[in-house]
């Protein structure tokens, strides 16, 4: 998986993985990471229960379990509680409308996201910052979970394997995400701290492409538990090193590149998107730029109208 990087790229995803899964395993041994509240898990959902050695269903977040991107909902939370500015929410929807138009995320988009990201962060207490991901799950996220998806999840915790997310969202929001849903793990982007507070600087780089599989095969060492066993779940083809290194690799609401290879290689495809939407992965991404202009002007006509 890690042919097509530069060697500093490599050591970068791998440090990014094993951060991920480290921070992931104190969690479980600790409790929650930051924040003062003790979320419900929603009705109907199953409890995540110690399945020691139990294999495990990686879930991919964006656009997998939830509709669009955690992390632009989470900067929209941020922005209608007016600690965002509308160019840095304008930043997130044109990277996230690129990418649900062209299907794919390049790397000057995830750059910019992490940019961002960081900037806001840096010298915020972790505890506040949780606190502050929950109010907005709440408002923004908790509806836009892909019945369809939340139904393989469910299928997992009935046959008494473990369910972890693994995502590039920052592990705080990967965590809440975790606990509302009854689920067992997260392995998410992991910002560096010191005495509570973030430095703005992450360890590593992004969970993103190669670091997602680093981060599983880390988790799997330390849990004694054969990836060959295990399945993962994704809609980018550039989360295929997370997919290869699992035996039973999924597709859910693929780009074009992630379909083709699935139906390739026999992968069973999951489709919830309506048709249309399917059909918008496959536009030109130069069709992003009026899409863009239409919900940017649409964002500032909202916030002038509270003002």
């Amino acid at each position: 998986m890690w042919r097509y990087l530069r060697r500093d790229d490599r050591g970068r995803a791998a440090l990014a993985g094993e951060a991920s899964a480290a921070a992931a395993e104190a969690r479980q041994g600790g409790g929650r990471a930051g924040g003062t509240r003790t979320p419900p898990v929603p009705a109907g959902a199953t409890a995540a229960a110690a399945r020691d050695g139990a294999p495990i269903a990686f879930f991919d977040v964006d656009n997998t379990l939830m509709r669009g991107a955690s992390i632009y909902h989470f900067a929209r939370g941020l922005a209608a509680r007016d600690l965002f500015t509308t160019r840095d929410l304008m930043r997130f929807a044109w990277g996230q409308l690129v990418f649900r138009v062209s299907g794919t995320e390049q790397s000057q988009q995830i750059d910019a996201a992490r940019e961002a990201a960081l900037a806001f962060v840096a010298g915020h207490d972790v505890n506040d910052l949780v606190n502050l991901c929950e109010d907005i799950y709440d408002d923004s996220m908790s509806d836009r979970i892909w019945e369809g998806t939340r139904r393989l999840v469910d299928r997992h915790l009935k046959a008494g394997e473990r369910v972890w997310l693994v995502t590039a969202t920052p592990v705080e929001l990967a965590d809440i995400i975790k606990r509302r849903l009854g689920l067992d793990g997260a392995l998410g982007t992991v910002a560096e701290t010191v005495d509570g507070v973030y430095t703005g600087r992450l360890v590593g780089d992004l969970l993103h492409g190669p670091a997602k599989a680093a981060a599983v095969e880390s988790l799997a060492r330390h849990e004694g538990v054969d990836l060959a066993d295990c399945t993962a779940y994704s809609d980018s083809s550039n989360d295929l090193p997370l997919l290869r290194a699992v035996g039973r690799p999924n597709a859910v609401n693929p780009d074009d590149a992630l379909r083709d290879h699935a139906l390739t290689r026999g992968w069973p495809v999951h489709e919830f998107r309506t048709h249309r939407a399917a059909l918008r992965v496959g536009l030109p991404a130069a069709a992003a730029g009026a899409v863009a202009g239409g919900l940017a002007m649409s964002v500032l006509r909202r916030r002038h109208r509270r003002r």
